[in-house]
């Protein structure tokens, strides 16, 4: 989970079920029913994994993990044919490698099963049936079973991209942060492949986040209740209500860009519904009363710093002269940008966006009201 997401996550899991949950350094900790899980991995919009703690113990160096792990129940994990990856992340101690921890993992679970079973489950850096999280902090060590499989991010709509894409999760938070609730019109006039807009969408339409996911982790757990499962996911798809034409709408001036919003867009249910045009914002009539999400080109997606401010610039005189009456939600990756917009923002939140520390601002657009940042 990005870092700064803690507590908006926590609150997204208190309303699907989660209980006791705490909010941690980039995580939050919470328990759950089998119901509550299998939920909370296909709706959720801002987890990037739910992992289960397996077991916990003291973890002085490679040998102890080694004889610790291997005491565990693998077998129930492993019938035949299923996969593994295992990755690990160290926070100081003995054992300073993530690579060399993660094969010793691996090497405790292989010669259980093995001496179990006689046989071996195989290692897929692909799809792995079973994704495995080893995480050593000093000289303790958890192991977790990853229940989402695939990080959550991964959507399935992205069939296409472009360069500098948003993660799907930084753009459900700024969805969720931005209030939006349909009652009037939102547009992202910096569209790009379309990620703003799925998320408003899907959230809008109550489709789960991972309403094109085939399989999750959670289906290898010993005690899966398929039933259960099939039941929460036709009462998910039940529940879906698309929203009206025109609703939301999209503008990018690269027509590679369009294309792959639209191809993605057209990926979910009435995705169809939502506008694109090919426009750059300079040239866009404007917009009232009308809630503007957007993550403003930088960096690998325009050439150099100069380029990138001028165009903040730009897009601050875009929002004083033709928004009137609006709110604008803007991304700055590069957050030292923000000064070029000539607006003050009322309302800011950092957001990271992979090893960007950037800033969500909200501007609120008022006639006769142009205040500089």
């Amino acid at each position: 989970m990005a870092p700064s997401l803690e507590e908006l996550a926590a609150a997204e899991l208190r309303e699907l079920g989660a209980e006791n949950d705490r909010a941690i350094p980039a995580g939050v900790h919470f328990q759950a029913t089998p119901a509550v899980l299998y939920r909370i991995n296909h709706e959720a919009r801002l987890p990037a994994a739910i992992l289960a703690p397996l077991a916990s113990f003291p973890c002085r160096d490679a040998d102890e993990l080694y004889r610790q792990a291997r005491t565990l129940d693998w077998p129930a994990l492993f019938p035949a044919g299923r996969t593994l990856r295992i990755e690990a992340t160290i926070q100081g101690g003995q054992l300073a490698h993530s690579h060399f921890a993660a094969l010793k993992l691996k090497d405790a679970v292989v010669d259980c099963v093995r001496a179990a079973l006689s046989r071996r489950p195989d290692v897929a850096r692909q799809d792995p049936d079973v994704r495995l999280h080893l995480f050593i902090a000093g000289r303790q060590a958890t192991v977790s079973f990853d229940t989402s499989g695939a990080p959550l991010h991964q959507r399935g709509y992205r069939a296409r991209g472009v360069a500098a894409p948003l993660r799907e999760t930084l753009a459900a938070a700024m969805v969720r942060l931005s209030g939006w609730d349909g009652r009037q019109p939102l547009v992202d006039p910096c569209c790009g492949s379309g990620t703003i807009l799925a998320e408003a969408w899907m959230r809008q339409a109550r489709i789960p986040a991972n309403y094109l996911r085939e399989r999750f982790g959670f289906e290898c757990l010993p005690d899966f209740d398929a039933a259960l499962w099939r039941r929460l996911r036709q009462q998910a798809r039940a529940a879906i209500v698309l929203p009206p034409a025109g609703l939301l709408a999209g503008a990018d001036n690269d027509p590679r860009a369009l294309a792959a919003a639209r191809m993605n867009l057209d990926r979910l249910p009435g995705g169809e519904r939502i506008t694109l045009r090919q426009q750059d914002f300079r040239a866009a009539p404007g917009y009232t009363n009308t809630c503007l999400i957007t993550n403003l080109p930088y960096g690998l997606r325009l050439e150099g710093p100069a380029g990138a401010a001028d165009t903040v610039r730009a897009f601050g005189d875009f929002l004083k002269q033709r928004c009137l009456d609006s709110s604008a939600y803007i991304y700055f990756g590069e957050r030292e940008l923000l000064k070029q917009l000539g607006l003050r923002p009322q309302a800011r939140w950092p957001l990271r966006n992979g090893a960007l520390d950037g800033r969500l601002v909200r501007v609120n657009i008022y006639p006769g009201r142009h205040l500089t940042s």
